[in-house]
């Protein structure tokens, strides 16, 4: 099964000309010295700024941008994302905040620039078992977080689950229009209504801070072979098996045996047996209802991204069932 989703290239963002000039020269002030080019980043979803910008003085970050009047939702997101890189451990494979600021109506930050490349895909194993070691590190540390992080009140993957992660049930009552099923899937829909009724109580009571959105795209492999994981700005609490669903559907689109690889990690250790399940299950769900609902501030190919993660967590549930 392959994966088409466009996780290299989804990105539709401004270039750096195209940010307003007193915006760019407070960029530049922080950075302390003039930017002589910027690389704009190719992955993701959003139309934010994002770019790798290197400076005269042979100086690298990576900064992202997005005005309050015209992208407030980006805004309040990289406020977000900021405040939890701020408070994470130092020592973990994640790129460090710099600094905030709020210039030209307008709110960037900086973080630390990893000299890395988005995983290819579909994957390989060297790069597929850098991010399962950089998880197991960061879920680890994360299983007991430190107070500074509980202190910003993360949203709790349980009730996030209720609130916007479970569609089937507004499928089958009718109040959700039904996405397109693939022919393993037709006549299937309460036993998906009933496997995504059980994530929530799964995920109740878990208190480690999860990344929340731990998907190939956001994942940096440096020249050593060492994976970095990036944008946190969806963390939650909650069981970490949950990310490794969320990382794996790219690897079971890639052919891997992704039941061996998720029941051998650190992080499922004590899932409950139709935990991968129920998650499957769920974000089906999530995904394939969302499709055709892209916000103003989505990349266009945001819907393609979300029907292939759909079908992927769909195909893999349906083998996993037996109704194939």
């Amino acid at each position: 099964m392959s994966s088409p989703s466009p996780y290299h290239a989804g990105a539709l963002r401004p270039s750096w000309s195209e940010l307003p000039a007193a915006l760019r020269a407070a960029i530049a002030d922080r950075l302390g010295a003039p930017v002589v080019t910027a690389r704009i980043a190719a992955a993701g979803f959003t139309r934010g700024f994002a770019a790798v910008l290197h400076t005269a003085d042979g100086g690298r970050a990576f900064v992202k941008a997005a005005p309050a009047v015209a992208q407030p939702h980006l805004v309040q997101g990289y406020a977000r994302e900021a405040a939890i890189l701020d408070r994470l451990p130092a020592d973990l494979p994640v790129p460090r905040l710099r600094w905030t600021l709020d210039a030209a109506g307008w709110f960037a930050l900086c973080a630390e620039a990893v000299d890395g490349h988005v995983p290819r895909l579909p994957w390989t194993r060297a790069e597929l078992d850098a991010t399962l070691a950089a998880y197991a590190e960061v879920a680890a540390a994360l299983a007991d977080p430190p107070t500074g992080l509980t202190a910003l009140g993360l949203p709790r993957l349980a009730d996030l689950a209720r609130s916007d992660i479970l569609w089937w049930e507004e499928v089958a009552a009718g109040r959700e229009p039904p996405p397109a099923l693939p022919a393993a899937a037709r006549g299937r829909l309460p036993e998906l209504v009933a496997l995504e009724s059980r994530l929530p109580g799964y995920a109740e009571g878990a208190t480690g801070v999860l990344h929340g959105d731990l998907r190939v795209d956001n994942v940096l492999v440096d020249p050593d072979g060492r994976a970095w994981l990036c944008d946190w700005t969806w963390a939650c609490t909650g069981p970490a098996w949950f990310d490794l669903v969320t990382l794996l559907l790219t690897a079971y689109g890639s052919g891997l045996y992704v039941d061996r690889i998720f029941a051998a990690q650190p992080a499922s250790a004590g899932a409950p047996p139709d935990a991968l399940d129920a998650t499957l299950a769920a974000l089906a769900g999530y995904y394939l209802t969302g499709a055709d609902a892209t916000p103003v501030t989505a990349s266009p190919h945001r819907a393609a991204h979300q029907r292939s993660s759909g079908a992927q967590a769909l195909d893999w549930l349906a083998r996993r069932q037996g109704w194939r």
